[in-house]
Order: C-alpha cells, then sequence, then structure tokens
C-alpha cells in the first residue's frame, strides 16, 4: 500500500525514499532491479510511473509491427515475467509496492494498447489517448484496481492493479470505437 504524507496524499517523491545500493548486488540482482526500475525510467524524481508508463511509448512502432497475436502473447510473458522482476525489485530494494518499480507501468500501459492494435489505429492521436486513459485508472485506482493494490502483496499484487488498469482502459477505448462505429 502507498505511504500518505502529512497531506494524506501518496508520497511520490523518490527522494525521500531509501536509496537502491546496487554495489551490493550481484550482476543478476542488479539486472532484475534495473529492469524493475524500468531501465532508470522509475527513478525520476517525481512522477515515476508516469516516466515508465511514457517509456513503455518507446515500444508502440514494435506493438504494430508485431500485430495482434504477437503483442498479445509477448504482453503475456512481459506480465508473468513482471510478476518475477517486480517482486524480487521490491524485495532487493526492501520496499512493497515503490512508485520507481515500474516493470508494472510497461505492462499495464501494453495492454492499454490491445484495441488499437486490433484495429490497426496508429494515429498518436490515439496513442496519447491511450496512455492518458491508463494513466487516469491507475492514479484513481476504481473497483477492483484499489482492493488489489491494498490486499494483494508481493510480485503479483504490484503488476496486477496495473493489469486491470490497462484492461480499463482498453475496455474505454473498446467502448468508444464501438459507439463512433454505430
Amino acid at each position: 500500500m502507498a505511504k500518505l504524507n502529512h497531506y494524506n496524499f501518496m508520497d511520490t517523491n523518490t527522494l525521500r525514499k531509501p536509496p537502491i545500493n546496487f554495489k551490493q548486488m550481484n550482476w543478476k540482482q542488479r539486472c532484475i532491479v534495473w529492469s524493475g526500475v524500468g531501465f532508470g525510467s522509475g527513478l525520476a524524481p517525481k512522477a515515476p510511473g508516469t516516466f515508465g508508463s511514457a517509456f513503455a511509448l518507446l515500444f508502440v512502432p514494435f506493438w504494430f509491427t508485431a500485430g495482434f497475436t504477437v503483442s498479445l502473447l509477448v504482453m503475456l510473458l512481459m506480465s508473468i515475467v513482471g510478476i518475477y522482476i517486480c517482486g524480487q525489485s521490491a524485495k532487493l530494494m526492501n520496499v512493497h509496492d515503490d512508485g520507481r518499480i515500474v516493470w508494472d507501468e510497461f505492462a499495464g500501459q501494453s495492454i492499454t494498447f490491445l484495441p488499437l492494435i486490433y484495429i490497426g489505429q496508429i494515429s498518436w492521436l490515439w496513442v496519447l489517448a491511450a496512455f492518458a486513459l491508463f494513466r487516469l485508472f491507475d492514479v484513481w485506482k476504481p473497483w477492483p484496481i484499489r482492493i488489489i493494490d491494498r490486499q494483494v502483496g508481493g510480485g503479483f499484487g504490484i503488476m496486477f492493479d496495473d493489469i486491470i488498469a490497462g484492461l480499463w482502459a482498453a475496455l474505454c477505448i473498446i467502448i468508444y470505437i464501438f459507439i463512433s462505429q454505430a
């Protein structure tokens, strides 16, 4: 569960987080944590989740080139591997669901693009809308995301709330596409 500061807002300032001591980690542990923090994108001093989601935008050309089936399989693999990466990163960093761990944002943000990949919409307006929708659901945490975020621990808990946020955002895109074509 995210810590609240004295104003009852989530503390997203990574400067107050325990430092990540890469020097005390072996090579494998460094690779896991470096992946978990989004290859550095999660180390932004403010809004690391937004930076992690923005980093996922670099993969948009791959998703659209690969097509729906390959993208879906890669995203499933990314989510399964993410359970391990996020869980181990949290353990190695001595934290729970630290904002710097953004592999879950990669997966959730990527899942949001699935309807666009399916219909072949590669417009940057759609991509930005998908980005904004995912961030909205990831921050707002409507049902059942908030419950999962608070009650499910470990790597699965870290990953699953963002996967659900990605599915909610994808559902919004599907509904909009369906209504606009009716």
